[in-house]
Formats: C-alpha cells, structure tokens, sequence
C-alpha cells in the first residue's frame, strides 16, 4: 500500500455533518466524504460521476494536530413562500477556526500517484468543506511507500502551527487524536459515523456509515523548553522568623 499525506490548514474550515437547513454544523476534525470530495473536484468528476463512490476504496486516517476553535456565522435567507410573498429567515453556519490537520489516504500506487498529481493541477477549485473555505496555499503532500495511512501518522512529526507548539513548550510530548477506518485498526472497538459517499447528486444527495476507531498518538514537540533549576527562592526574600 502506498499512502499520500495531506496537510490541511486555512483560516477557517467546516466539515458539515447531516443538520437542518436552519443550523449546519461541522464535525470537529475532516471527514471522509470532504476529503474525497475535494479529490474528486481535482480530478475533475462532476457530482454525478459514477466514479466518486469508488474513492470510498481508498483507506483513511486523519490526525488532529491543532484543533480548531469553533465560530458560528449567520446569514439572513430569502425564500419564496408562494407566488406573491417572500420571507425571511436566520440560518447559521459552524466553523473550525487556525486548525491544521494530517489526513493520510492510502491505496494502489498509480491511483495514489495519480491523485498526487491532480491535487497539485486541480481541474477544479479545492476547498475545505465549504467553497468559502479555500486552503492556505498549495497543498502541501508527501508520499510513502509501503506502509498504510495509521502507521505514517503514527511517525510523522508534529505539524501545528509554530506558536501553538510554543503553547505548550513545556511539554516534551503532546498528545493528539487519530481517527482512522477500522480496517487499519481491527483489533481497537469502533464506532460508526455517516460520512462515507453514497452522492453528491444535488437531486439525491447522501451519505453512508462506516466504521472508524479513535486512538491518541504522543509526539515530539519541538519546542520544548526544559525547566531548569536556577537555583533561586522567592522565600529567602522574606526573611527567617526569629
């Protein structure tokens, strides 16, 4: 198995989960339909292509390396109640703010080639859950042969923002999640979540479960800063009691 890693930070992300008209909401991390959706739009398949629920084929592995804060927005909608009058309605929309994720995708050498290649020549435009979300700059991408999408995100370093990790400089590790399809897992307990492709038909859209299992991977921080004993003691400054 070959896997390509994909880094995704913007300013503001959303992977929406199923939710009224009123209120979308967002899961907290990528989900599995997002990404091969963004795929797809790269490789050029128009929402209705029999295509897109083959890429439901590819293993897959996200890992959150800074989570996001969430922001709600709101938008005032106008709709046609009939043929004379109009209305209108709040509507609100969640999303992740500063996050940065590693998502690892994982199948057949020439497809993972391939799907490479048009993520850096997208035929149409990339975005992070929502058009208005476009990520912060090329793609950053790297490939790995021989090993699946848990395994390289179990090894690869930490790829939080610079100030992030002086955050947390005092701690040598920092642990993160990992959420992956439960065949890279299959002796951890999972959990089903519906975010597999079923369509992207504007008529008949929807989406299927799968299976996936969560687990926390400890990395290096590289800007840990060891405590150091200066040998200094705010007490001697008090004096001693006679």
């Amino acid at each position: 198995m070959k896997t390509l890693t994909l880094k995704l930070t913007a300013p503001l992300q959303s992977y929406g989960n199923e939710a009224t008209f009123d209120r979308r909401t967002s899961y907290h991390c990528p989900s599995k339909s997002a990404v091969l959706g963004m795929i797809a739009a790269a490789l050029g398949y128009r929402r209705d292509d029999p295509r897109i629920p083959e890429l439901n084929q590819l293993a897959f592995a996200v890992r959150v390396d800074q989570p996001g804060q969430p922001l709600t927005d709101f938008q005032i909608v106008e709709y046609q109640k009939s043929k004379t009058k109009f209305a209108r309605k709040l509507t609100y929309r969640d999303y992740l703010q500063d996050a940065v994720f590693m998502v690892a995708l994982g199948g057949d050498d020439d497809e993972i080639d391939r799907i490479e290649w048009a993520l850096h020549h997208p035929k149409f435009q990339l975005y992070l859950g929502r058009r208005a979300n476009p990520p912060a700059g090329v793609l950053n991408t790297q490939l790995f042969d021989q090993q699946t999408p848990v395994e390289v995100l179990k090894r690869l370093s930490w790829q939080a923002s610079q100030w992030y990790q002086r955050q947390h400089r005092w701690e040598n590790e920092y642990s993160v999640e990992l959420f992956a399809d439960a065949t890279l897992l299959p002796n951890k307990p999972n959990t089903l979540v519906k975010d597999a492709i079923g369509s992207f038909s504007q008529e008949h859209r929807f989406s299927k479960y799968r299976a996936v299992v969560k687990v926390r991977v400890e990395l290096t921080n590289p800007k840990y800063v060891e405590a150091k004993d200066t040998g200094h003691n705010i007490y001697d400054f008090l004096g001693k009691e006679d």
